[in-house]
């Protein structure tokens, strides 16, 4: 039989877990050590939903909604590329503002914030490339170039890159940011791949698919750093949603299916509705266990 510590009252009191055998003190993930930080500052759960392929089904169709919801108001309501930029730009900034000051995951709000930067980047694309003539592969390099410069900044600045975990406020707007980059860039990309390269609709999105079968593959084989993966694919799906929302809105004389930048954008809210009000019931059972 093992015999219970007997504690005196003289006894010293224990050291704290970080006191103990020199160890260094405790740090939590995504928080850089600095005199005085406090862990309060830290959300008691990630905000970020799990990378799994519902995460990124609602991501395509999400991103598919920018783009028909941004042809929608800029082109077909004809409030031109510089207006609705504008207008998403103050959509994203509210929805952001509420996202960060939030401290749990709220499904709803969470993608909220994914179309306001897929809305934006489709009207901040066009208006760069076709209304300023910066072109589709320059305005595709200078994107790219931003977002290499923003994640050069993220890792000079010591903190994670794993936003699946809970952390500090300049993490989660790093994080955003390079949201906004990204879904800006694979809006340019894509219309580099089906207007400028001369692979066309159909040569584009097969390239497009083709490299996400082989990040597909890698991520399940763990043969790359999965940061790589996760912002090559978030990219990447950003013109395969423009590719689904070329297939909607064209004519059928275009081999697309005519439903309108209106009637696809009203069909691809309501997917995107049914996928939020999933994530709820999902989050629910989670936290029931």
């Amino acid at each position: 039989m093992v015999e219970r510590a007997s504690v005196h009252p003289e006894d010293p009191a224990p050291a704290p877990p970080a006191e103990v055998a020199g160890a260094p003190p405790t740090e939590v993930p995504g928080q850089r050590r600095r005199p005085g930080a406090a862990a309060r500052a830290l959300p008691a759960a990630s905000k970020i939903p799990r990378v799994t392929l519902l995460f990124w089904i609602t991501k395509i169709v999400a991103t598919t909604l920018g783009e028909t919801g941004g042809d929608l108001l800029a082109q077909t309501m004809k409030v031109g590329y510089a207006a609705s930029s504008v207008l998403f730009i103050a959509l994203f900034l509210v929805s952001l503002t509420v996202q960060v000051r939030a401290d749990r995951l709220h499904p709803g709000l969470y993608w909220t914030v994914i179309l306001a930067t897929s809305m934006a980047g489709t009207t901040m694309s066009d208006f760069a490339n076709r209304t300023l003539g910066l072109g589709y592969p320059r305005g595709a390099a200078i994107l790219l170039g931003l977002l290499l410069l923003l994640f050069a900044a993220w890792w000079r600045s010591g903190h994670t890159f794993d936003i699946t975990r809970p952390v500090t406020f300049r993490v989660e707007l790093l994080y955003w940011t390079a949201i906004l980059l990204s879904n800006t860039l694979g809006t340019s990309l894509g219309d580099f791949l089906s207007d400028s390269s001369g692979l066309g609709y159909a040569g584009g999105a097969a390239l497009i698919w083709s490299l996400l079968a082989v990040i597909a593959v890698a991520w399940y084989s763990r043969r790359l750093p999965t940061t790589l993966l996760f912002w090559s694919a978030f990219v990447l799906t950003r013109p395969m949603g423009a590719t689904l929302g070329d297939l909607l809105t064209k004519p059928t004389a275009r081999g697309g299916l005519a439903y309108g930048t209106s009637g696809a954008s009203a069909i691809l809210f309501g997917v995107l509705v049914l996928l939020v009000v999933h994530g709820y019931r999902r989050q629910a059972r989670t936290a029931a266990r």
